[in-house]
């Protein structure tokens, strides 16, 4: 994944819980239909998921080679 995907990037490869996941919603709450936001971090955010598929949305996760995580999140289509 590249960042030239996301309208937006949240990078919370520095940052301690619960903080990707706050984050990480507000980006959420910020774009509209049609818009992405890709989130970096340093290991796979499983409790996230559960929230994207509560609030509708779907997203993609790409393992880098070290070590890190790429998750790509955009509004379900109706």
């Amino acid at each position: 994944m590249t960042q030239a995907k996301a309208d937006m990037v949240v990078d919370a490869r520095n940052m301690e819980p619960p903080d990707p996941f706050v984050h990480t919603m507000e980006a959420l709450d910020a774009i509209k239909p049609g818009q992405k936001v890709l989130l970096l971090l340093g290991r796979e955010p499983f409790p996230l998921y559960r929230a994207l598929e509560l609030n509708g949305f779907s997203w993609q996760t790409e393992h880098l080679p070290d070590g890190s995580v790429e998750v790509l999140m955009w509004h379900k289509t109706q």
